[in-house]
Parts: C-alpha cells; structure tokens; sequence
C-alpha cells in the first residue's frame, strides 16, 4: 500500500490519544476489571444497536445528529478500548483491511457496484 497521506498520520496520533484518553477514564473508575473482550465486545453491539435506533423509522437525513454522535462516540469508545485490550494497532489492523478488500473488490470491478465481492 502506498505511504500514508499526512493527515492519516494525524488520526493514528488522535487514535491512540483517544485510547489513552478512554484508558485514564476508565481506570480512574477501577472498571478495567469488567472491561474484558467479551463484555467490551457485547457493549459494542449494544451501542451500535443504539446508533442503529436514531434511524429507526425515518430517512437518514432525519435522523437528529447530536443522537448520531453521542452513539458513534460510544461505538468509537467500545472499538478502542477492545483493540486495546489485545494489543491491537487499530491504523495497522484498519490498513490490513483495506489490502484485504482491495483485493475482494478490485476497481475495475467494484467501482460503483454496491454488490458483495462474491457477485462481482
């Protein structure tokens, strides 16, 4: 994969502040003893069902975006701290994706099509 844009950069930097951030936050609380990869897994599920839910029954552009945020916070903050707890890279684990998928949807054959790579 070619070097990474400067501003990718940046977002590792914030990545990793927001996780130590979230660290110091939870610590302070002594709640690492329940933040375990199951749970943090489970509390993950259960914030994206809630940012699911701020576009239930409406259009996307209906949605209220503060709602939006609050939940997509929650999400980012479950994701990261279960990274975390397995000494997960998230800008390395993130970029190994986008080689996988690169490969399942090459643009020449993806570009446009909303179709999953196996209907390609």
């Amino acid at each position: 994969m070619a070097q990474l844009p400067h501003k990718l950069g940046h977002l590792v930097s914030d990545i990793r502040e927001t996780t130590q951030a979230l660290l110091q936050f939870r610590d302070e609380r002594d709640w690492a003893q329940f933040h375990n990869p199951k749970d943090l897994a489970l509390a993950l599920n259960i914030e994206t069902s809630e940012l699911l839910e701020t576009y239930l029954w409406k259009s996307a552009d209906a949605a209220n975006k503060d709602e939006v945020r609050e939940e997509l916070a929650d999400v980012f903050a479950y994701a990261f701290l279960l990274a975390n707890s397995y000494g997960f890279d998230v800008k390395e684990i993130v970029l190994e994706k986008i080689k996988k998928n690169a490969l399942k949807y090459p643009v020449e054959k993806a570009k446009g099509n909303p179709n999953k790579y196996t209907l390609l």
